[in-house]
């Protein structure tokens, strides 16, 4: 199980992006325009607000790593519920 600092960390980050999504790109699209005073503005958008910072993590245990898109979560909590049969479409390979 991840901390529950770094969990809370990471919801923090996705409510910023998304907060300041729209603004970001309206930034950036003056900025490929050449807009130097848009360049200023995009640098003050705070930190977390960037979408790049955002961690993938499992929603059930919180962690990063073996994190597997298609299901939200980490390969573990991934094989755990596989086994019990609780991922529809999901069986084990035999060959």
């Amino acid at each position: 199980m991840a901390k529950e600092s770094m969990k809370a960390r990471d919801r923090k980050r996705r409510r910023l992006a998304a907060k300041y999504a729209q603004k970001r790109m309206e930034l950036k699209a003056r900025v490929k325009q050449g807009d130097i005073e848009a360049m200023f503005l995009l640098q003050r958008l705070p930190k977390n607000a960037s979408p790049v910072r955002i961690r993938n993590r499992c929603r059930i245990s919180g962690r990063p790593r073996g994190y597997i898109r298609m299901f939200g979560i980490n390969r573990i909590e991934f094989r755990r519920l596989a086994s019990q049969g609780l991922i529809p479409g999901v069986k084990k390979a035999s060959w």
